[in-house]
């Protein structure tokens, strides 16, 4: 991507999302701190599914039901653990474990940067528990980063996005509002970062650039333990547009600091970085208020 490219993509609404917005769903699908929360959500839907600790606590009817569920969420591989999850749901269609097994397969599918059946499986999680904060931020993160200027259901993927992010932020604060878990508040506030950033990408894309600063901002202040370059990159395209550079400049000094396992993310860096410097020089004293 050339500096020209990149200035026309901050002006002209055609070129207004080159390259960049495809870099999530690729290299770079998931910011990396969340492969620590898959550990942490992992673990906790095997101890939740298999020890009753609570009046809400999901559990199986009989002990064929838990076995078969242990068997089937022993499985590695997302195709394998789907393939069980469905299997599972077959033969126990009132179970309450069915959207364990689809969560597991969903975080497979994550690992496994497979963008479009991760969304297919935290569908399926929803379905059967619709305030599930992990199916509800995935799945609007992956809407939001395979958002398409020609899509043809571009309203209803605008519209999910708007939903299941704003639904995933309160879920998020209610399920570890009340839990002394040492994990919870790094947990909760990664998910809600990460609703934010799926706002904010959906908001550039469809030309909002000051609800996009806004909520890339919150997304950047949510995840001050462990930043995501792709909300500072994003966050800076964001604050270029609005024609704020000396912030943008700012924002994308951020995302080349912490990029440096993304060479695809770094390069597009450092083409607005150069970019923005030269124009943040001329402008220190004209940025909107």
């Amino acid at each position: 991507m050339s500096a020209d490219r990149a200035k026309s993509g901050a002006s002209q609404s055609l070129a207004r999302f080159p390259q960049w917005s495809r870099v999530s769903a690729g290299a770079v699908f998931l910011c990396g701190v969340f492969l620590a929360l898959t550990v942490i959500q992992s673990s906790a839907l095997v101890n939740g599914a298999q020890q009753a600790a609570g009046p809400r606590r999901p559990e199986a009817k009989t002990q064929q039901e838990r076995n078969d569920f242990t068997a089937a969420y022993a499985l590695t591989g997302a195709a394998a653990e789907e393939a069980a999850a469905n299997d599972f749901a077959a033969r126990y269609p009132t179970s309450e474990l069915r959207h364990y097994l689809y969560t597991s397969a969903m975080l497979q599918y994550q690992h496994e940067n497979n963008s479009s059946k991760m969304l297919a499986m935290g569908e399926k999680v929803l379905e059967l528990d619709p305030d599930n904060p992990l199916a509800l931020v995935l799945t609007a993160t992956a809407l939001a980063d395979g958002l398409g200027e020609r899509d043809r259901d571009r309203e209803r993927k605008v519209s999910a996005i708007k939903h299941n992010a704003g639904r995933a932020i309160q879920a998020a604060e209610a399920a570890y509002a009340n839990t002394s878990a040492e994990t919870a508040p790094l947990y909760k506030t990664t998910l809600q970062s990460m609703a934010y950033s799926a706002m904010g990408i959906m908001k550039l894309k469809t030309g909002d650039d000051a609800g996009a600063e806004k909520d890339l901002m919150r997304a950047a202040q949510l995840a001050k333990i462990r930043p995501d370059p792709r909300v500072w990159y994003h966050l800076a395209l964001a604050q270029d547009h609005r024609k704020k550079y000396a912030a943008a400049l700012s924002s994308v000094q951020q995302a080349l600091q912490l990029s440096s396992s993304d060479p695809e993310l770094q390069q597009l860096a450092e083409v607005e970085h150069e970019r923005l410097a030269g124009m943040a020089k001329g402008s220190r004293n004209l940025e909107p208020q």
